[in-house]
């Protein structure tokens, strides 16, 4: 997987809409093998990214779970130490 996709689901506040069509955009650029495709291929690209995004938003909408929402500053604090210890 696409290390700078992250996950979307179950955090408070939820995933905003530009979060998702970011992860969209790299998972495209992903498959794709490009990070900028070629005019000839711009439309294809841009609405593969549209598609995905809007799947993407689907599924986060009709998950459900009991687990408690997580905090998006405490995950963010450790991702830095498992890297800080990655790198270290």
């Amino acid at each position: 997987m696409c290390r700078n996709i992250r996950q979307l689901y179950n955090f408070e506040p939820p995933a905003t809409t530009d979060e998702v069509r970011s992860a969209a955009l790299q998972y495209v650029r992903k498959v794709s093998g490009s990070t900028k495709p070629s005019q000839a291929n711009q439309a294809a690209f841009d609405e593969a990214v549209e598609e995905v995004a809007h799947a993407t938003q689907h599924l986060l909408d009709h998950l459900s779970t009991t687990a408690p929402p997580k905090n998006r500053e405490v995950e963010a604090e450790k991702a830095r130490a498992r890297a800080a210890v990655r790198y270290a």
